[in-house]
């Protein structure tokens, strides 16, 4: 069984996607579609930078979803691809819905755009952060934060369970550097701050979920082709009613992608193929299920080696 996984925030970086724009038809109608539906050429912004303006959140949003749909449609015009899921780690997560059909490109990209706004703008700059927690197992970094958050009244809590040794925490700023601080005194092995514009998957992001949660509401969703494993629930979801309220409640829930692929192998996937810029999820995978086949498609360079990859049993 073959699951495909798609990256989030981070993953950027100028140049992505210009090859298949170059070579697929189907990949450029997908930039031509998000241009024309942001009323901005966000395939410029992909292909040239500038690289200030990449790392917006709200510009980094819908480029990472573009450019991960206009590679996908690009693999599928050169290979027979049958995927049995799909999944997506935070922004990746409305990837998947466009990868199984039960969201549109056009109303998926101008909603990360205005979700991304939303979170940039519900905490000023400086006061929230984010860092990542190396070497600590799970609970023990969910267990100090629970400490830090009673004892000094300051928000920090785990936003991504990345694998069983890193888990991303966020919050106020203090609150987080002084769980960073306690976690390193104890059981870390590492606390590596993250360059981020705003804490992510916390509940400081609550205002930027509540103004989200009217464009939701607005979407079309239909039932996905695939099964699609949810950030919140790390369970597979196909029932279209119920998609709004899980990408409201991912704001502020923490990505538990971890579960996520534990229970991808358990529902018996062997392969998983990334797909978007960078490989950030296949280097987590390869942390939590090292049994597992993995490969990405990140541009045509790659295509032989997935072709190959795809043509495994």
């Amino acid at each position: 069984m073959l699951a495909l996984l798609f990256p989030g925030q981070g993953s950027q970086e100028i140049g992505m996607g210009k090859d298949v724009f170059e070579a697929s038809k189907a990949a450029r109608a997908v930039y031509e579609s998000a241009d024309e539906a942001l009323g901005f050429s966000i395939s410029e912004l992909c292909f040239n930078g500038p690289d200030e303006t990449l790392r917006r959140t709200e510009i980094q949003q819908p480029a990472l979803l573009t450019t991960s749909v206009a590679l996908l449609r690009a693999l599928e015009e050169r290979v027979d691809l049958k995927m049995d899921f799909v999944a997506g780690h935070s922004l990746g997560e409305y990837s998947a819905l466009v990868a199984a059909r039960a969201l549109s490109l056009e109303e998926a990209v101008l909603t990360v755009h205005r979700r991304g706004g939303y979170m940039q703008e519900a905490v000023p700059e400086g006061l929230g952060a984010m860092a990542a927690i190396i070497g600590s197992a799970p609970e023990a970094v969910a267990e100090v934060c629970s400490e830090v958050s009673i004892e000094t009244g300051r928000i920090v809590s785990p936003a991504n369970y990345n694998s069983p040794q890193q888990t991303v925490i966020a919050g106020e700023a203090e609150g987080v550097k002084q769980a960073g601080e306690l976690l390193l005194e104890g059981v870390a092995k590492r606390v590596v701050p993250l360059e981020v514009s705003a804490p992510f998957h916390c509940s400081l992001m609550a205002p930027a979920a509540e103004k989200l949660q009217v464009d939701l509401a607005a979407l079309h969703f239909q039932t996905p082709s695939v099964p699609v494993v949810t950030n919140v629930e790390a369970r597979p979801n196909t029932d279209s009613s119920r998609m709004a309220q899980l990408l409201y409640e991912q704001v502020t829930a923490p990505v538990r992608f971890t579960e996520m692929a534990k229970y991808l192998v358990g529902a018996g996937v062997t392969r998983f193929l990334e797909v978007g810029a960078g490989r950030v999820l296949s280097s987590l995978l390869a942390r939590i299920e090292r049994r597992s086949q993995r490969a990405r498609f990140g541009g045509l360079e790659d295509l032989e080696g997935v072709q190959e990859f795809l043509q495994k049993s």
